[in-house]
């Protein structure tokens, strides 16, 4: 059967991308030394991460010594004949943190809390100095005098009656409603 050109450039074109997709993913392996690939790992990748919500890394923590070789292959018979130092030895080979290691407190919410604290300050202190040396002062215009002179000169001129401040004003007697 033969296919079109059209068709045959898209199908080399396909293949090649897979092609370079492969070898990708097989360079990304060969980067991890001598370290076992036992699964998907975090988004497809294998690397190891100690995250709680994702506690199956793509790749064991350790790298394979002939002590830890020997482990593997005494821990595909019965599991009651590893001593606790070795169980722990297996584990320390696979996972670089507990559970109650990864949850436990680092004390980081000092450094944040101080972070804060320090740049809150340092906002006041400009706040300050602009208050000082940029800003002018405040104009008399919004002294309590002031004000009241030109509440009283819009309430004379009956500026916006309908709905305004005007229409709280009883000009018969007056006096606010």
């Amino acid at each position: 059967m033969a296919l079109n050109p059209i068709t045959r450039r898209a199908l080399a074109l396909t293949l090649r991308q897979i092609s370079l997709q492969q070898t990708a993913a097989a360079s990304s392996v060969s980067k991890i030394g001598s370290r076992e690939v036992v699964g998907f790992g975090f988004n497809g990748t294998p690397c190891y991460v100690d995250r709680v919500d994702f506690p199956m890394p793509g790749v064991r923590f350790k790298e394979n010594t002939p002590d830890i070789q020997a482990l593997r292959e005494k821990e595909k018979g019965d599991w009651n004949k590893l001593t606790l130092e070795e169980k722990k030895a297996l584990y320390r080979a696979s996972f670089c943190q507990t559970f109650s290691e990864m949850k436990a407190p680092t004390g980081e919410w000092k450094s944040v809390l101080g972070l804060s604290l320090i740049a809150a300050s340092l906002a006041i202190w400009v706040y300050m100095w602009m208050k000082l040396f940029v800003y002018s002062p405040i104009p008399d215009t919004l002294s309590p005098e002031k004000q009241e002179a030109q509440l009283k000169r819009i309430i004379a001129l009956k500026m916006n009656p309908v709905q305004g401040i005007s229409s709280e004003w009883d000009y018969s007697k007056g006096e606010w409603k």
